[in-house]
């Protein structure tokens, strides 16, 4: 398979003028809190709610978004734009990252600055694993300042664009 993706190679050009971000929720199905040994205790009603979860849902959503996650990835490296797709994803988040108090939104806002530090990373499509991108060697916080930056850019021109009988609004 790791030949066959690299035989498919499209004009740069026709993918290159989009810059992608995606930031991931954090929670995982690589977490482990699904396994055999517990699935194999469940009845039908605890597929649909266990301990406050909902099993089968969160295994649907898990493999929607793996899926997503390596199609992106394979449509960018198809079009020689894999710089283009930044996804920050912090696979080590628990469910209770996910609580909604005073207290664990501050805690967000130190997993969002530690992220900020991690090396960029991209999906394997062989494995589905992200794993850090070598070649590129720098931080998230790197390719995001570069996005704002394309963004001001971009606003600036379409604001230069815009004439006085829009009523300063863009089109």
């Amino acid at each position: 398979m790791a030949k066959a993706h690299n035989l498919l190679k499209a004009p740069e050009d026709d993918c290159g003028r989009f810059l992608v971000l995606s930031i991931g929720t954090g929670l995982s199905s690589d977490e482990g809190m699904y396994t055999a040994k517990i699935w194999s205790k469940w009845g039908i009603l605890g597929w649909l709610r266990n301990r406050g979860m909902a099993p089968i849902i969160d295994i649907f959503m898990a493999a929607s978004s793996d899926l997503v996650d390596i199609h992106v990835a394979v449509k960018f490296k198809l079009f020689r734009s894999e710089r283009n797709y930044l996804r920050i994803q912090d696979n080590t988040l628990g469910c209770t990252a996910a609580a909604m108090d005073r207290e664990n939104m501050r805690n967000l806002v130190k997993i969002g600055e530690r992220m900020l530090k991690q090396k960029v990373s991209r999906v394997n499509v062989d494995t589905g694993k992200y794993e850090a991108v070598q070649e590129e060697n720098r931080t998230n916080a790197e390719p995001l300042n570069d996005l704002a930056k394309e963004l001001s850019k971009e606003r600036t021109v379409r604001r230069l664009k815009v004439g006085p009988a829009s009523g300063g609004m863009a089109q």
